[in-house]
């Protein structure tokens, strides 16, 4: 997977019977969004929307979304939808 310039990370995740999960450490309000790497076990986002009223929530699925080439709606948080630390889900696929 790309991200940025001409980087390719390795994207931690686990498979489900629906797709797979991708823990996520994501970094409101910053200058840019985008993936920016692997954080440990964690896939490090940053987003330039703030932590307020789900805007966060909603540009970490679209940044997801894009690059991963899969619809916003097969991406959702099902977990830490008011922390940095997130866990999602993307349905469909079985490996990236």
């Amino acid at each position: 997977m790309a991200a940025g310039k001409g980087q390719d990370i390795t994207i931690p995740y686990r498979k489900t019977g629906r797709g797979i999960t991708i823990e996520v450490r994501v970094e409101p309000r910053s200058s840019k969004k985008g993936i920016v790497g692997a954080l440990g076990s964690m896939l490090k986002v940053k987003l330039t929307a703030p932590p307020v009223e789900g805007a966060a929530n909603e540009q970490l699925v679209e940044v997801i979304a894009e690059a991963l080439g899969v619809r916003k709606s097969d991406v959702r948080v099902i977990r830490g939808q008011s922390s940095r630390n997130k866990v999602v889900e993307v349905l469909g696929l079985r490996s990236l």
